[in-house]
């Protein structure tokens, strides 16, 4: 703790000069080697870090073989279910090789508590691509998607979008873990994320002081699992700043604006 303080005391935060791709923020399979603590809903900050209006625009590149642009918005939305929601969006469009490589994905959170009610995504790319709608009713633990339906293990289940936005609210002390069974899709969980470290990153916004954090999760895509690598910014925006994946393909997206 007393390293983040101090870090947080240095001013390395740089304002944005201008304006993985979801498949590997979704990426990856955990092998759990002992008992990890489940992180529990008060452990979530309160308020949230982001707010409608947030822009969160990436660039992203794979490997040696391909380049495209990411964005993550917060967007006003009508209640859903008579439940005041926001929507979170992500937009990537890119190329890998000569393949064109795109995910639109939208998923509506509760405005009042840790609850996703509805997730939509169509994506297309190489290794993967089809469209979904997924209905999510968390007072009934149920889900209802366009070709499968199924029981939920929470009454604050969650997608892969707003995995992400949550992931932001943990208290990311370094040497902690945290073991999260929020996805909808019991087949994928567990979720562990590990807090590695503290790490000075520059991407196209600037500089940021982060702590660095690692993903293990589920997705059939990627053949069982893989690794997540972000770096989360410090101040009290708490920005994914970095986001690195190896699954289904060597990924890197790098903050290029940041819009509170």
């Amino acid at each position: 703790d007393r390293a983040v303080r101090s870090m947080r005391r240095r001013s390395f935060h740089a304002p944005a000069s201008s304006s993985a791709i979801q498949l590997g923020l979704a990426a990856a399979a955990v092998v759990l080697l002992g008992w990890l603590p489940g992180a529990r809903a008060e452990e979530f900050l309160a308020p949230r870090p982001f707010s409608v209006g947030e822009v969160l625009t990436y660039r992203v590149s794979f490997g040696l073989i391909g380049t495209g642009s990411g964005s993550l918005r917060v967007i006003p939305s009508l209640p859903l279910r008579d439940e005041p929601v926001v929507q979170l969006r992500f937009d990537f469009d890119g190329t890998i090789g000569p393949f064109a490589v795109t995910n639109h994905s939208r998923s509506w959170l509760s405005a009042t508590r840790w609850a996703s009610l509805r997730y939509e995504v169509e994506e297309r790319s190489p290794f993967w691509s089809g469209q979904d709608v997924i209905d999510i009713f968390p007072d009934e633990r149920r889900w209802a998607g366009t070709r499968e339906a199924g029981p939920t293990v929470s009454g604050g289940a969650l997608d892969e979008l707003s995995f992400l936005y949550a992931l932001r609210t943990l208290p990311l002390n370094p040497g902690r873990s945290f073991r999260l069974d929020r996805h909808f899709d019991s087949r994928r969980n567990p979720a562990v994320i590990r807090v590695l470290d503290l790490e000075v990153v520059r991407v196209p916004a600037g500089t940021f002081e982060t702590v660095r954090v690692e993903l293990q999760v589920r997705d059939p895509r990627c053949g069982g699992g893989a690794v997540v690598r972000m770096n989360v910014s410090l101040d009290e925006f708490r920005i994914p700043v970095r986001i690195a994946s190896r699954c289904p393909t060597e990924s890197v997206l790098e903050l290029q604006v940041h819009q509170p």
